[in-house]
């Protein structure tokens, strides 16, 4: 097909996160919204089989288009596939193809592709990128610290396994750590062998990128970041949540626009509406965190000894792991949901604290809203992120586990009582509100993050005229 008159008004980006993670997609998704407000044309890519489950309930951001490739479980996702590591295979082999195929659909267009904003889950897209000669950004969804252990690991300057698990582990731009601060594929290693090969696969082609962005803030990241900086292009561009909490320069922009999960947000926000300012500790694992049964029970006893209000999210699949009538013995202190908007509820002056699984995305909704965080991490980088918290942006408590690796109710307690009532809690909500000052800042016109994106569209628009110019 001959290729239709380029237009010179706009650079384009296809901006392709991995598809079945409500996590990676929502901070690529507020990415995208951010190039589009700056002026750049913008294309989200998903599967076939996402988009049907999950992408047609994006909502807020319609003036981006969605395009579809396929993964090679087009009807079933990677639940149909023979085992992870399978899915992951077919994945890299039919979505290298369908890739290209959408991006020599896009060359014969008014816009054909510039660059490619992917998901650093996912390096092939890169190759695919280079064959057609078009930028490639790789999107790190994780902390700027968790990338500088995984990259160390896929080099081989950290050994594993660990042998003495109780020695400190020193790295450059990062704090002495101890094992079980690192990753769970690191302290545990030899666990979940096919997602350890994704994440630490994260680097394999990586020096390759034209740019490597992540979802952090300079201000919050300092040391680490100048440290991979030495080495990748490496921008800082974070935090992608929604502009109403945090610069207010996009309009009407409140929410991320996907959701795996239906709320009923009247209920529960009339609920905390009618709680007294700083009384309710909001208690929520994210989209795909399991607890065990005997972790919930204790968790919720925990919440039922504690002085506060509190209110708990528990995923519908998650809800049988209750203790037999909970929810009716504490319908007086405490609301039991089965989803809730988390940036609305954070924002809400009746929460005073946030006990959190400590996922990258909550963690950095916790620093932009100003609520401290008691961490109870549960694998993957909330370890990590977590340890952070606690002694390096000193926002939170991280609750101490017994020897089964349970939380027990009293440590709830004394947590959520620690933050909520004692004279370190006080010294934690300053912080916290301070790291929310500074994140409004990062990503406000001027801010650290402001202006690495502003360099980044900037940079993209030029080499887009060189190539124009190159084919006329």
């Amino acid at each position: 097909m001959e290729k239709r008159q380029r237009s010179d008004s706009k650079a384009h980006c296809l901006v392709f996160p991995y598809p079945n993670l409500q996590g990676h997609i929502n901070p690529m998704l507020q990415f995208s919204k951010l190039l589009h407000h700056k002026g750049v044309k913008v294309t989200f890519v998903s599967t076939i089989f996402a988009y049907n489950k999950l992408m047609q309930k994006t909502s807020g951001c319609s003036y981006i288009p969605l395009e579809t490739i396929s993964d090679g479980h087009d009807q079933g996702g990677k639940a149909h596939a023979e085992s992870v590591e399978a899915y992951l295979e077919r994945f890299w082999q039919v979505g290298s193809q369908t890739l290209a195929q959408l991006i020599e659909k896009l060359l014969s267009s008014e816009y054909p592709v510039d660059c490619i904003v992917y998901d650093s889950m996912m390096p092939w897209s890169l190759d695919v990128a280079k064959k057609y000669g078009i930028v490639g950004a790789s999107f790190f969804t994780q902390s700027c610290a968790v990338d500088s252990i995984l990259y160390h690991v896929h080099k081989g300057l950290f050994k594993l396994p660990v042998v003495d698990d109780q020695s400190e582990i020193s790295l450059p731009g990062l704090p002495p750590l101890k094992l079980f601060d690192m990753p769970s594929f690191v302290y545990d290693f030899g666990s979940y062998p096919a997602i350890f090969k994704m994440v630490v696969g994260q680097f394999s082609n990586v020096e390759k990128a034209d740019w490597v962005l992540c979802n952090t803030f300079y201000e919050l990241e300092k040391q680490v970041v100048d440290w991979m900086a030495t080495f990748l292009p490496l921008k800082t561009i974070g935090p992608t949540i929604p502009s109403h909490y945090l610069d207010k320069r996009l309009e009407d922009d409140k929410q991320y626009g996907v959701s795996l999960f239906n709320t009923n947000n009247d209920a529960c926000m009339k609920w905390l509406n009618e709680q007294p300012k700083g009384s309710v500790a909001y208690v929520a694992f994210g989209s795909a965190a399991q607890l065990g049964v005997e972790q919930m029970e204790e968790l919720a006893w925990g919440l039922r000894r504690s002085k506060s209000k509190f209110l708990w999210v528990v995923r519908e699949a998650e809800a049988a792991k209750l203790p037999k009538g909970f929810v009716e013995e504490t319908s007086e202190k405490g609301l039991v949901v089965s989803w809730c908007p988390q940036l609305e509820v954070l924002a809400n002056e009746a929460v005073g604290c946030f006990i959190s699984h400590c996922g990258w995305n909550s963690t950095l909704e916790a620093f932009s809203l100003g609520v401290p965080v008691v961490a109870l991490p549960q694998w993957t980088d909330q370890s990590t992120n977590a340890k952070f918290i606690m002694d390096v942006w000193k926002i939170g408590v991280k609750a101490l586990a017994d020897e089964k690796g349970v939380v027990r109710q009293e440590e709830v307690e004394h947590c959520i009582s620690e933050i909520m009532e004692g004279e370190r809690g006080k010294e934690m909500q300053r912080k916290a509100l301070e790291w929310k000052e500074l994140a409004r800042k990062a990503v406000d016109e001027g801010g650290s993050s402001s202006n690495n994106i502003d360099e980044f569209i900037s940079k993209l628009v030029l080499s887009r005229e060189k190539r124009c110019a190159c084919e006329k």
